[in-house]
């Protein structure tokens, strides 16, 4: 990336192609300014273009929805994310969700004194398919009935670990409007997954992946990790090789960052494939995606990865998630809910942040003020 240190290098190609440049000149930009290879350029072009695309579908008055479900069957050795194991914290899960309930409530109550159409959904977490059926029901047809959907044109639901999932929850998930899931391997190798402290193996992937087909979704991400402890370059090679084996509308490849909140930081359970060797995971990524029809649309940075890459979405043409890119490229105002959650309001032009407690128990006993704050918020 060149001279490049910020989290959010599309963000470069956006507003020079939104300000009248050309794909042409943003790459003389990537090139002459910042001295960015042409690999990273291409994809950095690439993600740029649909950006763009997406920022001219909206209208004044458009936002997105975010809803944070922070619980997880276990807990990855290489997670940074606010996400409780359910065995520690699961009776944390339904006061949780009331909570939830709560501030689901103040929030449509803050919009309906200031209108705006809610375009895009997500859920994410955790994974929010370690609630139940039931509990998944529920949270789905309160959002329904508290915000108006009708203009919504995607729902997407992080269903990522397979050990959450059967044919009774992804049927709920579908019949309740979701549009798109993730199921994510992050590798297919059951001896890396062992390591992650994933609780799974790669059948149960392609079990849950054929019973979403079978359940109706047709819109289906798959996250895969690139420099996971214990993998190399041929294991993430044919772990790509059997995910673009089953086709999914998109695959997500991140790099691993190793982050001080996450037990990997301090426990080296497995040596870590150094950056030449992550270089090759990506170079082969990049090409066998492209060959396959994929294109990158939307891609971030993060502090710590691994030979300071990337973490890029692809997708086959028309099934960009819509959310992801307003989210990263900050098109604009997202609507957070639940714990970690962070509010970005684009008042006047200008980004300000306003963000929920990070961890459930912090949640559940200021939902109150939490609550308050989310009916006077203005998008």
């Amino acid at each position: 990336w060149g001279a490049l240190s910020g989290v959010r290098p599309t963000k470069l190609v956006t507003r020079h192609l939104l300000a009248g440049g050309t794909r042409r000149s943003a790459d003389r930009m990537l090139r002459d300014v910042y001295y960015v290879t042409p690999a990273r350029r291409q994809l950095c072009l690439d993600a740029g273009e649909t950006s763009v695309a997406a920022y001219r579908r909206q209208q004044p008055g458009d936002i997105s929805l975010y809803v944070g479900i922070p619980f997880c069957p276990t807990r990855c050795i290489y997670c940074s994310f606010v996400s409780a194991a359910i065995e520690k914290s699961g009776h944390l899960m339904e006061p949780y969700l009331q909570a939830l309930d709560t501030e689901i409530s103040a929030a449509a109550e803050g919009l309906r004194r200031n209108p705006r159409r809610v375009r895009t959904v997500y859920i994410g977490g955790g994974t929010p398919t370690t609630l139940s059926s039931a509990q998944l029901r529920r949270l789905l047809e309160t959002l329904h009935s508290a915000f108006d959907l009708s203009e919504c044109l995607e729902l997407t639901v992080e269903a990522g670990r397979p050990d959450t999932l059967d044919p009774e929850k992804l049927r709920v998930l579908h019949d309740c409007g979701a549009t798109r899931i993730s199921i994510n391997p992050q590798s297919m190798d059951d001896r890396v997954l062992a390591i992650l402290g994933r609780t799974h193996q790669s059948a149960d992937i392609l079990r849950a992946y054929s019973q979403a087909l079978e359940t109706g979704h047709r819109d289906i991400n798959m996250d895969l990790i690139a420099g996971l402890p214990g993998d190399t370059v041929e294991g993430f090679q044919s772990t790509l090789r059997q995910v673009l084996a089953l086709n999914p509308t998109s695959i997500t490849v991140h790099t691993l960052a190793l982050k001080k909140s996450a037990a990997l930081f301090y426990e080296k359970t497995a040596s870590l494939p150094n950056g030449a060797a992550v270089e090759d995971m990506l170079t082969f990524g990049n090409q066998a995606l492209r060959e396959a029809g994929y294109r990158p649309y939307y891609l971030y940075r993060q502090k710590y990865m691994t030979g300071s890459f990337e973490n890029v979405g692809w997708c086959r043409h028309g099934f960009e998630n819509l959310y992801n890119i307003y989210m990263m490229e900050e098109l604009h105002p997202i609507l957070s809910l639940g714990a970690g959650g962070i509010t970005k309001c684009m008042a006047d032009g200008r980004l300000t942040r306003l963000s929920n407690p990070k961890y459930p128990h912090e949640y559940i006993r200021d939902i109150q003020r939490i609550a308050e704050k989310k009916r006077e918020v203005i998008l």
